[in-house]
């Protein structure tokens, strides 16, 4: 964080589909964001000049406001977590462990969810997770009708990241991992990968200021 901040005038770009850009550094790392019209990139501006005048610290990862980063984590969910993280590796990874990855995110994921409720059809949650969700090869066509259904649902009620702090939430996830669909344990190998790749997620949530240390090694 710093309160080393400076937001520029706007700039206009008449070749650009969103022509109006707001600027801004912080602690000398320049950020910008793009608008459609000059009203929503002078309320932007706005927007972080006051947080700037009013002495809130901006992250210079991000380049936003704490208060803006504070609400972004908490609507963020574990879902978007992995999807994000997944999307954001693909490319430098290998086959081998893109499966280990897909495969951990679609056992643990359906574990993650809001107190009380259950996919009335688990297989299909985890063969739209494996195959689309997780799978980014596959997003370039949209999904099929009933794995879309199943992929709202999960969406919807997905747990913030936030939770994975309290022991029970941690702990159904870790036994997740360890379970195959139909209950029964997986072999210890398979589930040694899927935990490793869970860590993995955790890792990166910390360095994003999710948490203060990864809960499952904290």
């Amino acid at each position: 964080m710093s309160y080393n901040v400076r937001v520029w005038g706007i700039r206009e770009r008449t070749d650009r589909r969103k022509p109006f850009m707001v600027r801004w550094t912080v602690n000398g790392r320049e950020k910008s964001e793009s608008f459609m019209t000059s009203g929503l990139a002078g309320s932007r501006r706005s927007k972080l000049v006051t947080a700037a005048r009013d002495g809130e610290p901006f992250d210079e990862r991000t380049g936003l406001p704490a208060s803006e980063l504070r609400a972004i984590k908490q609507r963020t969910t574990w879902y978007d977590l992995a999807h994000e993280y997944l999307d954001q590796r693909w490319d430098r990874t290998p086959g081998n462990t893109r499966r280990t990855l897909a495969d951990a995110f679609a056992a643990i994921t359906p574990a993650l969810v809001l107190p009380g409720v259950t996919y009335p059809e688990p297989r299909v949650l985890r063969r739209a997770l494996y195959s689309w969700a997780f799978n980014k090869n596959a997003w370039a066509q949209e999904p099929a009708e009933e794995w879309r259904k199943a992929l709202d649902w999960m969406k919807r009620h997905s747990l913030p990241v936030s939770a994975l702090t309290e022991a029970d939430v941690l702990r159904a996830a870790l036994d997740a991992l360890c379970r195959k669909l139909d209950g029964k344990t997986a072999a210890a190998k398979t589930a040694r990968r899927k935990r490793a790749a869970f860590n993995e997620v955790l890792n990166t949530a910390m360095e994003k200021g999710f948490f203060a240390e990864n809960p499952s090694t904290g």
